[in-house]
């Protein structure tokens, strides 16, 4: 009974030790990594006003919903970082990353979320220190490099896991909020800044809603 005992004491420690490690993961793993920068001009609300900086992606175009097209997508970006392109030079990862509906939502209408795949927009941030002359070429026809100018977002954060309802949950919350306080916008976006492994209650999820000048 005592040896069984002792044997349960074991375990428990084994995956207080791993749930901590667990913990630190999600922590350090994205800490020194370098994230788009922004200005926060509103914080008022249930979401925040951003100003974008100007920056550069690399993009491609998939047909998905929001977890299966962002999966497909990744895997072609994520080859250009890692050294498919013509320099197989190898490019730093930063956040977030960025994944834009092709679909425009009208302001006057019900808020509709389904699960129908669609045609999305999905971007890594470059990091600052290139410019489009210095990126080096991709491979992949896929892999478009862009140059983004400053634009205005409306933001909802959240936390969880990456998955479809849990987005599309948040979205139609942004949404309703902009339709209450007579905000227009014109596409939405989803930004995440963690690895999927990371613990989902340390997870940083966004809904943003790129919005026009009145």
């Amino acid at each position: 009974m005592k040896n069984k005992k002792n044997k349960m004491q074991i375990l428990i420690i084994v995956l207080i030790i791993l749930f901590i490690g667990w913990i630190a993961y999600g922590y350090f793993s994205v800490r020194s990594v370098e994230q788009l920068n922004y200005k926060i001009l509103d914080d008022s609300k249930e979401y925040e006003i951003r100003l974008i900086d100007e920056h550069i992606t690399a993009e491609t175009n998939l047909k998905g919903t929001f977890q299966s097209g962002g999966n497909d997508a990744f895997k072609i970006i994520a080859g250009y970082i890692f050294g498919n392109n013509k320099k197989k030079q190898k490019i730093a990862m930063t956040t977030p990353v960025i994944q834009e509906e092709s679909e425009k939502i009208a302001m006057t209408t019900p808020v509709i979320i389904d699960d129908e795949a669609k045609d999305s927009k999905f971007s890594f941030v470059m990091p600052s220190e290139y410019t489009l002359d210095t990126l080096p070429e991709p491979i992949d026809s896929r892999v478009k490099l862009v140059k983004v100018e400053p634009y205005k977002v409306a933001v909802l954060r959240f936390s969880g896991f990456f998955r479809d309802n849990n987005y599309k949950k948040h979205k139609e919350e942004l949404i309703n909020y902009l339709k209450r306080d007579n905000l227009r916008f014109s596409r939405i976006i989803s930004a995440g800044y963690n690895p999927p492994w990371t613990p989902p209650f340390m997870t940083r999820l966004e809904v943003w809603a790129v919005l026009e000048e009145k």
